[in-house]
């Protein structure tokens, strides 16, 4: 209950239904056993309130998918300044595979190192069926742990259920969780232990590309 009222505070919620009405652990209103989308999304918008030390963690590669289903390339740029609003950013890690030949790819990720992104790049390997691949949600969730002790506020763009258990563990630390992804790509596990859950579908007019921009590239990888 300790992180349901810092939760509340921090989104300035006035109004509270019965308790049993409600997710034990994030305070979203349940309906049937199932977590009520739509209030989520009326209560995750930009700065709803001091989020103190924010720390965001991009998939690359689940992001990449997600906005290819939106047809829509990604301004990093806007994507990092609509994830931080005002809130004091300490670090954006973005997590990607590796493919030295991919010349495109490198400027991207040269690019991203330099305008402060820390890269964390896994080489690819070939799959049996001649794709390419590289799984870094070992590296996610350790440093979404390690990292845990220095923020007030974690934003993880991804939505991969497999994140569930580590964004369970860090929010039962005190840190408010933000997951932002899109919704037919994001598992509900994943939904029900957030703080807070914003569909990039939603997002998409603001953070997307427009030609001309320059911070905005396409990652081809695959986890």
């Amino acid at each position: 209950m300790i992180h349901t009222v810092y939760k509340k505070k921090i989104l300035d919620k006035v109004h509270q239904e019965p308790p049993h009405h409600r997710s034990s652990f994030t305070g979203i209103p349940i309906q049937d056993g199932v977590p009520n989308l739509a209030s989520i999304a009326e209560r995750c918008v930009p700065n709803p309130g001091d989020r103190g030390r924010v720390i965001v963690f991009i998939d690359g590669s689940n992001l990449f998918y997600a906005a290819s289903d939106l047809e829509v390339e990604i301004d990093y740029i806007k994507l990092l300044d609509y994830l931080v609003d005002n809130a004091r950013l300490v670090h954006v890690l973005f997590y990607t595979g590796n493919d030295p030949e991919n010349e495109k790819q490198c400027k991207f990720l040269k690019w991203m190192s330099r305008n402060g992104f820390r890269v964390i790049a896994k080489a690819l390997t070939q799959a049996p069926n001649d794709v390419k691949k590289a799984n870094l949600d070992v590296e996610i969730a350790v440093d979404m742990m390690t990292l845990a002790g220095y923020c007030d506020t974690a934003v993880l763009v991804s939505g991969d259920g497999d994140f569930a258990y580590v964004v369970d563990a860090i929010a039962k630390q005190g840190v408010r969780v933000e997951v932002v992804s899109l919704r037919s790509m994001t598992s509900s596990a994943l939904i029900d232990v957030a703080d807070c859950y914003v569909d990039l579908a939603d997002i998409q007019q603001t953070v997307k590309k427009i030609d001309g921009d320059v911070g905005s590239s396409v990652v081809t990888t695959e986890e």
